[in-house]
């Protein structure tokens, strides 16, 4: 798809701060982001709605958001929580029209500064962030001894 801005920054047309990549998902930081380390995880196949997703692939999203969220407690970053948020169709304010999972690290206590990103939506440093998110992919992938996701061979960007 041409005009997906999403498949553009996946087939290297855009730009796009990427912190993985594989050979089905992309997730790359927000360029309006509600707070810092708001990540983007799109699956490369373009689907426009979960209707248009394979099951097997969108389980593929929520592992990678379940991943980036958990090293971006491990990171610099060091969020609390996270909200991984996926807003399918016009309906549910989705504004870009291919599949994407958010995933915005949370602090206790940061309610008001996390409206005001809403409000705001303020880039920062994008190279730092995504270095502080792999950092944390990569502890992640020592703690688990996995392979693939998050340690050097998975990440292609």
């Amino acid at each position: 798809m041409n005009d997906c801005v999403f498949c553009r920054i996946v087939a290297g047309e855009a730009p796009a701060t990427k912190v993985y990549e594989d050979d089905l998902l992309c997730a790359f930081l927000d360029i309006r982001p509600v707070a810092r380390g708001h990540t983007l995880i799109v699956p490369k196949r373009h689907a426009t709605e979960l209707e248009d997703l394979d099951a097997d692939v969108g389980a593929l999203v929520f592992r990678a958001g379940h991943r980036i969220a958990l090293a971006m407690r491990r990171s610099s970053l060091a969020a609390d929580g996270a909200n991984l948020v996926l807003n399918d169709g016009r309906a549910a304010f989705q504004t870009v029209p291919h599949i994407h999972l958010h995933v915005i690290p949370r602090r206790h206590g940061d309610k008001l500064s996390f409206a005001k990103g809403f409000l705001l939506r303020r880039p920062h440093d994008p190279q730092s962030t995504a270095d502080a998110i792999r950092t944390g992919l990569a502890t992640l992938a020592c703690q688990d001894d996995t392979e693939g996701f998050g340690t050097q061979e998975g990440m292609q960007a």
